[in-house]
């Protein structure tokens, strides 16, 4: 992933109206971001509890989606959970439910799709080993990096695609 903007970010919201892009809390580490290793940029807003951010490239643009993360009930620390995409299987309830309100009428209505993703949505450094979760493990499997990174775009690609419909 290229390195992007304060500006940019708030720009490329697909699920939220534009006062709500302006006002919304980004990271603070943006400058120290390790771009090179991210396939995109996912945060909680630390000012507003409950929700989470998450930008990507698609083709040539930014594709920003505005999250809801779900407070369910604390899980025990031997039950685990899967992120759907980085299949990065966690535990402690580390892996949450996120909802995205979907775009263009069937959002107007209140409309939403839902993932269960990494809590800190950490998914490209979870894949690339840079970062690991306390009790939780990658799926032992035979796939290379570069195959992992392609799976885990496309699990991108069809939440976003979902949220578009």
């Amino acid at each position: 992933m290229r390195a992007i903007t304060e500006s940019e970010i708030r720009t490329s919201f697909i699920n939220c109206s534009k006062g709500e892009a302006k006002r919304l809390g980004l990271p603070r580490d943006l400058a120290e971001q390790p771009w090179a290793e991210l396939d995109f940029l996912g945060w909680q807003d630390q000012g507003a509890p409950g929700r989470a951010y998450l930008v990507t490239e698609r083709g040539d643009r930014w594709a920003g989606v505005a999250l809801r993360v779900t407070s369910g009930g604390g899980r025990g620390f031997t039950a685990r959970s899967m992120c759907s995409l980085c299949l990065t299987t966690r535990t402690g309830g580390s892996v949450a439910l996120m909802t995205a309100r979907r775009t263009g009428e069937a959002g107007r209505q209140g409309n939403t799709v839902g993932q269960y993703l990494c809590g800190d949505l950490a998914c490209s450094l979870y894949l690339r080993g840079r970062k690991v979760s306390a009790g939780g493990r990658l799926v032992e499997e035979t796939l290379t990096l570069e195959e992992k990174v392609a799976r885990l775009h496309a699990n991108l690609n069809a939440f976003l695609d979902k949220i578009t419909e």
